[in-house]
C-alpha cells in the first residue's frame, strides 16, 4: 500500500489503541510524519512502505527530537529491499526501532509484545540470563554440560547468563524445553540508540538570542518547527518565519503536536501580525523577542498572549 494508505490506517489503529494524534506533517523532508500520545507513553512515528526510505540524517534529527520531547522515535513499514516486514519482528533502522502494522497492533491493541529482532546474520530473541543461571544451578548442571546440550560452547553459556550475548531463536527455545519455563524476553520497542548533542553553532539570528537570554536550544532541519527551546520550566516547539498563509498552517500543525507532546509552540514573526495565537501556538513579533532578556520575561509574554 502507499504512505498515504499506510499513514491513515496506523493513526486509525493508534486512536483504536486510545492514543491521541497530532495532525499529519506535510513539510518536506520531514523527520516524523505523526505525534502520538497515551498516558506518558510518547510515540514520533515515521511512516515508509519500504523503510530504506529512512536516511541516517533523519533518524538522527527523529531519535534528537525524542529524546527532548521524553518520547520514542518508531518507523512503521512494510517492506525492506524486496522483503517484506515480518510480523512479530522488531527490525532497527540507523538505531530506529521498526516494525509493520501488525506488530504494533499486537503490541498496543493485544497486549502481545514482539519477542524477536532482526540483526546482522538473521533473526535473534533475548533471554533471561539470570534465570537461566538460577534454573542451571537448580538442576545441577554445569556450564559444560549444558553446552553440550546446546551444540555450543562453554563461553557461549556463560555470555548467555550474563545478558551479553543474544541468540537464535532454535536455541532459545531449546533452553526452554530443557529447563520448561519460559526464558525469552520481550523486545523493547521504545529502546533507542543514544544521539549525540548537535555541537554545531546555532546560525538564526533569532535562536541565537533565545540561547543568549539562557534557553537550551536544539535546532532542527526537517521539522514543522525550527527547535526546541527549553529551560528547567518550559518546552517550546519554537518556529521562525515571515508572515504568510505558510506559516499559519505551520503553526496550527505546531499547535496540534504541542497538545501531543504537552510542550508549548511559538512562532517568532519577521513583520507584523494582529494575532496573538493560532490555536494553541503563540506568535511574537521579532521586534518584541528584541526587548527579552530573561527566560522568565519570553514565558510571560507566552502566557500573556494566551490570556492565562
Amino acid at each position: 500500500m502507499n504512505k498515504d494508505v499506510l499513514t491513515a490506517r496506523v493513526a486509525d489503529m493508534l486512536v483504536q489503541a486510545g492514543f491521541i494524534t497530532s495532525e499529519r506533517c506535510y513539510v518536506r523532508p520531514r523527520s516524523f510524519d505523526l505525534a502520538a500520545r497515551r498516558g506518558t507513553l510518547l510515540f514520533l512515528l515515521k511512516i515508509l512502505s519500504n523503510i530504506d526510505g529512512l536516511n541516517e540524517k533523519t533518524a538522527i534529527e527523529v531519535r534528537r527530537l525524542s529524546k527532548y520531547l521524553l518520547g520514542s522515535p518508531l518507523l512503521v513499514g512494510e517492506k525492506t529491499r524486496d522483503h517484506r516486514l515480518e510480523r512479530g519482528v522488531v527490525y532497527f533502522r540507523y538505531g530506529v526501532p521498526t516494525v509493520n502494522i501488525n506488530t504494533l497492533a499486537d503490541c498496543l491493541l493485544n497486549d502481545v509484545p514482539p519477542f524477536v529482532y532482526a540483526a546482522h546474520g538473521g533473526l535473534y530473541v533475548k533471554i533471561d540470563g539470570e534465570l537461566l543461571r538460577q534454573l542451571r544451578l537448580a538442576q545441577g548442571l554445569s556450564l559444560g554440560a549444558l553446552a553440550e546440550e546446546l551444540s555450543v560452547s562453554r563461553r557461549t553459556v556463560s555470555k548467555y547468563e550474563m545478558d551479553s550475548m543474544d541468540t537464535s531463536i532454535d536455541v532459545a527455545l531449546r533452553l526452554e524445553e530443557i529447563f520448561n519455563r519460559e526464558l525469552i524476553k520481550p523486545v523493547d520497542m521504545m529502546a533507542t540508540m543514544t544521539v549525540k548533542a548537535d555541537q554545531s553553532p546555532i546560525e538564526d539570528n533569532v535562536l541565537r538570542h533565545l540561547a543568549q537570554i539562557g534557553f537550551e536550544v536544539v535546532p532542527t532541519t526537517q521539522s514543522p518547527f525550527n527547535a526546541i527551546t527549553q529551560n528547567d520550566d518550559l518546552v517550546v516547539l519554537t518556529g521562525v518565519s515571515k508572515y504568510s498563509s505558510t506559516m499559519l498552517k505551520k503553526a496550527k500543525l505546531m499547535s496540534s503536536l504541542s497538545v501531543v507532546t504537552k510542550t508549548r509552540s511559538a512562532v517568532i514573526v519577521d513583520g507584523d501580525t494582529k494575532l496573538e495565537c493560532i490555536e494553541e501556538t503563540v506568535l511574537i513579533e521579532r521586534r518584541e523577542l528584541k526587548t527579552i532578556d530573561k527566560t522568565s520575561e519570553f514565558a510571560d509574554l507566552m502566557m500573556e498572549k494566551q490570556g492565562r
